[in-house]
């Protein structure tokens, strides 16, 4: 029966273009899936600046099962020991704090994001000096070539730099030879880069240099002896460069979570856009198949023809969509690099196990589909077959309604949990798979719901079309089962489209509600310079109409508890913490102290929102163990509590405490509270006049302390990027599959036309049989994303609709209305193109 599969498929080109294109589409996006999540699994982060050091000694950037978001940094001393180790020929310190050239007070072109180091740094890169010297003390520095030719200074300018929350002006003393990863770089004496860090005695690496001869393995060996119980870690080869990009590490993390989550839809997708478009060629073969039988076909003999040329098929798409799936794998890196998402010094690493995996799953999806789609016509009698093949009639079975209710259960579940369990943005765990159990349910008892659907457009279709209507609606209620087909992916595209973009949205507005309704402050003040120094803040809350000044430094920190079993590790609560000042935080926080006071706030202590104390068993006065952003470990006093939102609960820290285990130890923003009677507007004129004597200064007003609460955008990128993927798969299917059925019904419009209708009437049907899909699709659709946002919207304590702009709800129906319309008119206008004497003779 393969021959005989081989052999049909010269005289079926249009079902094998159609079968090829939706496995090609569902290979490609396995394929790039895959590819992401072995360059997750890798974690190849070349070394730049340290490439020179075969060993480097880095502090452990990771918290149990997390990536700390602030740099572990190690004591510079520890240098000191590793030099006495043997085999060591030199060792050099790293340290990284950002810059900004600054003209007129203002950040000078090309001048912002810019990294400052010490000059050991420009050594551990192996790139010599091209022009001057090294920097030698305070107020000199070396610029990389790239870097000084986008500022046009040369050996022997002054420039200003904004450092360390202040104006420096340096001379340039030298020109160092670019390097990978180095073109926006500068470099200091040794001691001035500690100091201008604000952390003198702390290194961010510690580069190894070995002695001749001596193997990198063997040095990395006594090192770690060297440094055992320091908490330091040993890295040699790609891994050095964690030390260098520790953000990295989390990318890492979150890249194999999100190539699961999209490979795992995307068999979905696959499984139903494969099946679908399997199911309807299958269905216009049936009078051959019932012919087969007649002529003795066992049924095993015709499902190995049926399988035998999805095979054939399946295995061509796949090996076409090998480069494409490289490609599309290499595309979905930088467009999350770009967003933030992951790190963009990883590298992109896609080798034979993720594409044969993909190729497996890809083909497996494509057999199982299509061993479902001929079951009935290897198991139907010839003449059922025969009378099946002009208008099918039967569609449900047992194991299509078992899985359907299986997928409806299955979200029902997830809903319930995400309406009543889950909190905040979490929530979004929960939600966004439910979206596609529900619209697994709907596809699998899709033609049962296009019946009733059909019945209820019936009347109204024919009322506005007249009689094209009429036999449109005709048409649709006798062919219910392909206009299912057809009604399919236009809810998968509504209905993920409208859900997964809605849940964005309301992660969105709920994070910004909660943020901003965190602070009342009526101005802020931040900086171009990366950050300003913490004694700005009192000098700003000592300005007249200034009721009080706090700094606003958002972290994240862990509170630790103990477990049941002593030998297991802590449990761990992630918590975000926004660092403030102890004197102005109760006239900038719009939440007050129900329990303690937040002038309190000094020292090792914390504020908790009251969902986090209470029935937890903590109380103000409690003490609790705290992994801060470094991974420094400390007992903290709750001194205050307050009442926050439920599901964004986050920690109050005294600023200093943030400032002292964050990268940069400057202050990004200061929340500042006009005094009664002083209009907003006043106090920023004010802080504008106060803040033209120092560098880089912005300051703004209460719409910008609201913007600038919003939660960063990653997973805004994630769930955009994933949405548009499979909606792109799910438009394909929708026009492959009403592409098919035109060409199907050639011999129907010869037919219509031999009795007289003409090309205008035989149109105009099939435009009401497209809005009949289109609507009936859209209809299924809104349910999905209805069932799938709803419980989100309790969870979040938003209601029951979905918080967003109403246009994109209309602008996904419309989109999927065009191309509905676009996919069925296009085809159907070529299919008239015959004479219809020659389409009944070929038929």
């Amino acid at each position: 029966m393969f021959g005989l599969a081989l052999q049909t498929l010269k005289f079926r080109i249009g079902s094998f273009v159609a079968s090829f294109v939706a496995l090609f589409f569902g290979a490609t996006i396995l394929m790039a899936c895959g590819s992401l999540m072995e360059t997750g699994i890798r974690s190849v982060v070349p070394p730049q600046r340290l490439a020179a050091a075969p060993v480097v000694v880095s502090g452990k950037q990771t918290f149990q099962r997390d990536t700390l978001p602030e740099r572990a940094r190690l004591d510079a001393s520890l240098a000191d020991r590793l030099r006495a180790v043997p085999g060591v020929d030199r060792v050099l310190t790293d340290v990284s704090f950002p810059v900004t050239a600054l003209k007129g007070g203002h950040p000078a072109p090309n001048g912002t994001g810019l990294t400052g180091h010490g000059w050991s740094s420009a050594e551990l890169t192996g790139a010599p000096l091209a022009d001057g010297a090294a920097p030698s003390g305070r107020g000199e520095a070396a610029l990389d070539q790239a870097l000084a030719g986008r500022l046009g200074v040369r050996t022997g300018d002054r420039i200003t730099l904004g450092v360390a929350g202040t104006g420096e002006d340096v001379t340039v003393t030298g020109l160092v030879r670019p390097h990978e990863g180095t073109d926006a770089s500068l470099y200091f004496a040794d001691g001035e880069a500690g100091r201008l860090l604000g952390r003198p005695g702390r290194a961010d690496a510690i580069g190894v240099l070995p002695k001749a001869g001596v193997p990198t393995a063997e040095l990395a060996g006594k090192i770690e002896q060297e440094l055992k119980g320091t908490g330091a870690q040993v890295l040699t080869g790609d891994a050095r460069g964690a030390a260098e990009f520790p953000q990295a590490l989390e990318a890492s993390t979150r890249l194999i979570s999100m190539s699961a989550v999209f490979g795992g839809i995307a068999v979905m997708v696959a499984v139903f856009v494969v099946g679908s478009t399997l199911a309807l060629l299958v269905q216009q073969r049936l009078r051959e198949m019932a012919l087969l039988r007649a002529i003795g076909a066992l049924p095993t003999q015709i499902r190995r023809m049926i399988v035998g040329e999805t095979l054939v098929v399946g295995s061509a798409a796949i090996l076409a969509g090998l480069v494409p799936g490289w490609l599309a794998g290499r595309w979905m890196l930088g467009r999350l690099a770009d967003g933030g998402v992951v790190a963009p010094e990883i590298v992109y690493r896609a080798g034979w196990i993720p594409m044969l995996v993909a190729a497996g799953a890809a083909l497996a999806s494509a057999v199982a589909a299509a061993f479902i789609a001929s079951r009935r016509a290897a198991l139907a009698r010839p003449a059922d077959a025969l009378a099946e093949s002009a208008v099918q009639t039967r569609w449900l079975s047992g194991p299509r309604l078992f899985f359907a209710l299986l997928c409806f259960a299955g979200g029902a579940a997830l809903a319930l949990v995400t309406a009543l369990v889950m909190r905040g943005s979490i929530a979004a765990a929960t939600a966004g798979p439910s979206a596609m159990l529900w619209a697994g349910g709907m596809a699998l008892i899709s033609p049962g719901l296009t019946r009733v659907l059909t019945a209820v457009l019936r009347w109204p279709l024919r009322a506005l079309s007249g009689f094209p209507g009429r036999l449109a609606t005709d048409n649709a209620r006798v062919r219910r089962i392909r206009v299912a087909g057809a009604v399919t992916p236009v809810m998968l595209v509504t209905g993920l489209a409208t859900g997964l973009i809605y849940l964005q949205t309301a992660q969105a507005e709920a994070s910004r509600d909660a943020a901003s309704s965190l602070v009342r402050a009526d101005a802020v003040v931040s900086s171009a310079a990366g950050g300003m120094e913490p004694g700005q803040v009192e000098r700003i809350a000592a300005l007249p109409g200034v009721a009080g000044a706090s700094a606003y430094i958002p972290g994240k920190a862990y509170i630790l508890e103990p477990s049941g079993d002593p030998d297991d590790e802590p449990d761990e609560i992630e918590l975000p913490v926004q660092g403030v000042s102890a004197a102005g935080a109760a006239a900038t926080l719009s939440a007050p102290a129900r329990e303690g006071s937040y002038a309190d706030l000094t020292g090792n202590t914390l504020a908790l929102p009251t969902t986090l104390t209470g029935e937890k068993g903590r109380r103000v006065g409690d003490t609790v163990t705290v992994v801060l952003g470094d991974g420094t470990t400390l007992p903290l006093k709750i001194v205050a509590s307050y009442e926050g939102k439920p599901g964004f609960e986050t920690g109050l820290l005294p600023a200093e405490l943030v400032l002292a285990h964050s990268d940069t130890g400057l202050v990004p923003q200061i929340l500042v509270a006009a005094k009664d009677g002083v209009p907003a507007a006043a106090l920023v004129d004010t802080l504008r006049g106060a803040a033209d004597a120092t560098p880089a200064v912005r300051v703004a007003d209460r719409a910008t302390v609201e913007a600038a609460a919003q939660d960063s955008q990653t997973s805004a990128w994630i769930n955009y990027l994933l949405a548009g993927t499979i909606i792109g798969y799910a438009v394909i299917s929708l026009i492959n599959t009403l592409v098919v059925s035109a060409a199907e019904r050639r011999r129907e419009f010869a037919l219509q036309r031999l009795v007289g209708a003409t090309e205008g009437q035989v149109l105009r049907m099939m435009t009401v049989e497209s809005l009949l899909v289109a609507l009936a699709g859209i209809a299924l659709g809104t349910a999905v994303a209805l069932a799938t946002l709803a419980p989100m919207g309790i969870a979040l304590g938003t209601g029951w609709l979905p918080s967003g702009p109403v246009w994109i709800y209309f602008a996904v129906v419309g989109f999927a209305a065009v191309m509905t319309l676009a996919a069925t008119l296009v085809p159907s206008r070529m299919a008239l193109r015959q004479r219809p004497a020659e389409v009944i003779a070929v038929a």
